[in-house]
């Protein structure tokens, strides 16, 4: 392998980690078609879909990073370091919806007989689901709840545990785009020569102290 490419210049780097923002962006705009018999999983389906797709591409872009030579300007090691931070944490994330969608699936099932009626609502829908619906909201979710063969009750609780897992996939994704558009912008400003990782806080990349955070929250 050649080991004369010159190394990625500051813009370069920044437009590395602009590209990883804006891909990660689009995990939380993807759309997947929902059959309406799992009406239940639309929520989180297109990042479920779009997810791996985006961590694929990502990982062949720092494959192609750490190509021959090495980045070793304090530029390249911090765009190096808030990239690989930015795909740990996606991937993590990712894992974290796949079995919160798979533990729905398996609480879920497939019904082998058509569900029993489901019983007569009061007014609020509050003996049926749990949950003060209108009489509009109430129709709404025992229709969607038929169609998916359960219970209002059971509709209600899977489809709040999939807007759950959906919320935090996009805090997730939002909180890593807008990391690595803080740093693309150091490094395109202000990553120069004199720049040496590790040497106080502000000079980790915007994930990394993120994560450091988090990591020292949870001890």
């Amino acid at each position: 392998m050649s080991t004369d490419r010159t190394p990625l210049s500051r813009t370069e780097l920044a437009d590395l980690l602009t590209g990883a923002a804006n891909s990660i962006s689009g995990v939380l705009t993807a759309e997947y078609p929902t059959p309406a018999a799992r009406s239940y999983l639309h929520p989180v389906l297109g990042a479920l879909s779009a997810g791996p797709a985006v961590v694929g591409e990502l990982t062949d872009r720092l494959e192609g990073f750490l190509d021959e030579p090495l980045p070793d300007t304090p530029a390249g090691l911090f765009a190096l370091a808030s990239y690989a931070a930015a795909l740990g944490w996606l991937t993590e994330s990712l894992g974290e919806l796949t079995d919160t969608v798979d533990r729905i699936c398996t609480q879920v099932g497939i019904p082998d007989a058509p569900p029993e009626p489901a019983p007569l609502p009061q007014e609020d829908g509050t003996a049926e689901t749990g949950f003060g619906f209108s009489v509009l909201e109430l129709a709404a979710i025992r229709a969607a709840a038929e169609t998916a063969g359960l219970t209002s009750s059971e509709y209600v609780q899977v489809l709040s545990q999939s807007l759950l897992a959906a919320a935090r996939i996009t805090d997730a994704c939002m909180e890593i785009a807008s990391g690595l558009a803080e740093d693309a912008a150091y490094v395109l400003g202000e990553a120069g020569g004199d720049l040496r990782i590790g040497e106080g806080p502000d000079s980790l990349p915007t994930l990394v102290r993120t994560l450091l955070t988090r990591m020292e929250a949870a001890r």
